[in-house]
């Protein structure tokens, strides 16, 4: 996902109503995360199963809302008390393919083997 180096992402801990739209949502982060929806930042909510994600963003024509539903497994969701965690677009990348979104290491180092 390519974004401007301008723009932040913000995950929103917790659990959050996913029946909530771009109203709701845009309130949540004014009222709640304390920040200004229509900065142009994104910000990220998870349900309750952590199976759902909605992010939220202005692109200075209007709100876009996009969602994403994993069908097997779950997404690795913040459990801290803070308000909300903000990260860069490769780990909102982790997060999307369902991964941890502080990786130690991005892959596996490969092992080489000699054919002698």
């Amino acid at each position: 996902m390519f974004l401007p180096s301008h723009t932040r992402v913000y995950l929103a801990a917790g659990a959050t109503d996913m029946r909530k739209q771009i109203n709701g949502l845009s309130i949540m982060v004014a009222d709640r995360l304390e920040m200004d929806p229509l900065s142009g930042h994104l910000f990220v909510f998870c349900n309750r199963r952590r199976n759902m994600i909605k992010v939220l963003y202005w692109d200075r024509t209007g709100f876009c809302l996009w969602h994403k539903r994993l069908e097997k497994h779950f997404f690795k969701w913040p459990e801290t008390i803070e308000d909300a965690w903000e990260i860069d677009s490769r780990q909102l990348g982790w997060l999307i393919d369902g991964l941890e979104v502080y990786q130690a290491k991005a892959h596996k180092p490969l092992e080489y083997t000699t054919l002698y």
